[in-house]
């Protein structure tokens, strides 16, 4: 027998329509891969336009659509909170906030977008429905938000971090959070910290790029026993970049470039 089929979700970001970076052709790409992949969740965590405008946002809008996805969960950013643009993103997408679930799975995502801010934060008057909303000890508990939680190597100087980043790691991992997706500065990465899995997305079709990164998006698989997540270039291969046993979190692969852990277990 093969491996069972597990949840995916597909993390896109960084979208930037409007803006002179973005790539139509990397973005039909990315609408072909995700159609193709059939992913039970797309999790959108935020910059879907360039300057807040309302024809981007309707750009995003008809892009986001052609991705054929039942649950789709779409986060504003810090470009999306230019020029008022919260108010469109409200009135094309819906709630800033939001949740969705899945059997055993729960995904919350938190605006961290402040007008005409490049930083965000979540406050304090959502810590206590964070908690609660993962008050139930058998789900796999997933945040999804735009801004970093964690410094991410290869960003030059980091000062987008939520700003009460100390505030909501303590929150989440008192509340046993699995992992955090964000977005932002289109640098992939995965960091692990306790027991908790950060994964960040890189820009899923934009050349707003740093150094030798490529325009990218996530693919998280979650099984039974254990959740693997790939990094997917569009046109390219897909990249495991971490796999980890979900009651340990024992990885055998850990962030782009690093080597398999000799001690891995076979079938993890």
């Amino acid at each position: 027998m093969g491996e069972e089929r597990p949840i995916l979700i597909a993390q896109v970001s960084d979208l930037h329509c409007g803006s002179q970076y973005h790539i139509p052709s990397l973005a039909t790409r990315v609408v072909d891969e995700i159609n193709e992949l059939k992913p039970d969740v797309l999790a959108v965590t935020g910059d879907l336009t360039d300057m807040g405008f309302r024809q981007e946002f309707k750009v995003a809008q008809r892009l986001i659509s052609r991705m054929d996805v039942e649950k789709v969960m779409i986060l504003p950013g810090n470009h999306d909170a230019r020029n008022v643009g919260d108010m469109h993103f409200e009135e094309l997408f819906g709630a800033r906030s939001t949740e969705l679930a899945l059997p055993g799975i729960r995904i919350l995502g938190l605006d961290s977008s402040e007008p005409d801010l490049d930083g965000g934060r979540i406050g304090r008057e959502r810590y206590r429905w964070i908690e609660e909303r993962f008050s139930n000890p058998d789900e796999f508990k997933i945040v999804c938000l735009h801004h970093h939680l964690l410094p991410v190597p290869g960003t030059g100087r980091e000062r987008n971090i939520v700003f009460d980043a100390g505030d909501l790691l303590r929150v989440l991992t008192s509340s046993g959070c699995d992992m955090v997706l964000c977005g932002h500065k289109h640098v992939p990465h995965v960091w692990r910290l306790e027991n908790m899995v950060v994964v960040n997305a890189g820009t899923a079709c934009s050349y707003r790029l740093r150094g030798k990164t490529k325009a990218s998006y996530n693919i998280i698989e979650i099984y039974s026993d254990h959740v693997r997540i790939v990094l997917k270039h569009p046109f390219g291969e897909p990249e495991v970049v971490a796999d980890f046993d979900r009651a340990s979190r024992h990885a055998c692969v850990w962030s782009p470039g690093s080597e398999r852990d000799a001690n891995c277990g076979e079938g993890v």
